[in-house]
């Protein structure tokens, strides 16, 4: 790029390198998804699995679970001095439960296996990358996708929805903890309108929301780790980008899943609504 010619300015330079790293992701992704579907004897076994499942799931649990009770908590604290002021208090729970579950449970979870595990599987692969371990499994004839990235994206892809539903256990916990105990509404209107406002499909649309959620991570984070630049700061700056474009990705697309959801809602399970 530094030898284009004169006509070429530092703006078209930045649009051509964005659409060319575009198009390598999509080319890393179909590369990802073909191992996936059509070898999954390369990818699918316990030893490769495992440590993923734990390395994704299981250590997440303390920062999603601290994560999930503190958000419904503060839903609490901040909803109810309004709720109050028109004597609707014993509506509040069914308004945290069904954010919870719907909205703010699903990106919060994402956005801390983004945090915890995205960098920590960007970091990983980046270092493999600049110690040419990389090079040497492909000098080996063995492809690192089906054993390094598709292991990684199926654990992100199954421990997302489940730390999504831990998340939001802990939420509809820590909301009832703050309005029932603390604040005195009675429990059974704080459950009562949680059963009338949250239905099967929130709890549905959120889990579906975080599938997407887990694709995105673990496709971003083993993208920028396979591509990051040699050196410690281009493993830095990898894991950094990988956060960034994940959390950007993670806003992105539960904007776009809220309005195809909600259409989905309207015209098929709530024709009335």
């Amino acid at each position: 790029m530094k030898n284009a010619g004169p006509g070429i300015t530092r703006l078209d330079q930045t649009m051509i390198l964005a659409v060319s790293e575009f198009g390598q992701f999509i080319s890393f992704m179909m590369t990802t998804f073909s191992w996936l579907l059509f070898k999954p004897s390369k990818w699918c076994k316990l030893h490769l699995l495992t440590r993923q499942f734990y390395s994704v799931g299981v250590a997440s649990i303390p920062v999603v679970a601290l994560t999930g009770a503190f958000i419904g908590m503060v839903l609490a604290l901040e909803g109810f001095p309004q709720f109050r002021e028109f004597g609707q208090e014993g509506r509040l729970g069914g308004i945290i439960n069904i954010s919870v579950t719907k909205q703010i449970g699903p990106v919060l979870a994402a956005v801390m296996v983004a945090g915890r595990v995205g960098g920590a599987l960007t970091a990983e692969l980046g270092t493999m990358r600049v110690t040419e371990q990389l090079d040497a499994m492909r000098a080996m004839a063995v492809d690192p996708i089906p054993y390094l990235v598709v292991p990684r994206f199926v654990a992100c892809l199954v421990m997302t929805p489940l730390l999504t539903v831990y998340s939001d256990l802990l939420g509809v916990a820590g909301g009832w903890l703050i309005t029932v105990p603390f604040y005195g509404v009675s429990a059974y209107e704080y459950w009562e309108y949680t059963a009338t406002f949250v239905d099967w499909w929130e709890p549905v649309s959120g889990l579906i929301k975080s599938v997407c959620f887990g694709a995105c991570i673990g496709l971003i984070a083993c993208y920028k780790g396979f591509h990051c630049q040699h050196g410690a700061a281009g493993v830095g700056r990898a894991t950094t980008e990988s956060f960034v474009t994940s959390f950007l990705a993670i806003i992105a697309l539960n904007l776009v899943l809220a309005k195809v959801l909600n259409s989905i809602n309207t015209l098929f399970i709530n024709p009335t609504v």
